[in-house]
């Protein structure tokens, strides 16, 4: 059964994936991990870190055609405790993203006053 999760990220890095062949983000280097977050768990993760930024899409992740492992870990200093219903567990991908493991890309542009709607998933 294949389990969706959410990337954010910025059009940019996705076109540069695109030719690439692969998806990688500056916390794969610098903690070993990409970030990822449920559906449940998108909104408060974009309000904390990604407030009023233009650019920005979400990858969505058929985590079941993934080629790097994926493990859901609670936030390795804490600080971070969104106001979800899920158990303060992430998805987090230690790897690149292969480029068939993305299913859906869809825009992820905030509102006037800086926070985020999510867009429907298909």
């Amino acid at each position: 059964m294949s389990e969706t999760i959410l990337h954010i990220t910025s059009r940019e890095a996705w076109e540069t994936a695109r030719k690439q062949g692969r998806y990688t983000a500056p916390s794969l280097a610098n903690e070993g991990f990409i970030h990822c977050s449920t559906y449940a768990q998108v909104l408060a993760v974009a309000e904390k870190f990604y407030k009023g930024q233009a650019g920005l899409i979400l990858l969505v992740i058929d985590s079941t055609r993934l080629a790097s492992n994926l493990k859901w870990e609670s936030p390795f200093d804490g600080a971070f405790r969104p106001k979800v219903s899920t158990p303060d567990r992430f998805p987090h991908i230690y790897g690149p993203i292969n480029l068939d493991a993305v299913v859906q890309v869809l825009d992820f542009v905030p509102a006037s006053d800086g926070s985020f709607v999510l867009p429907s998933l298909s």
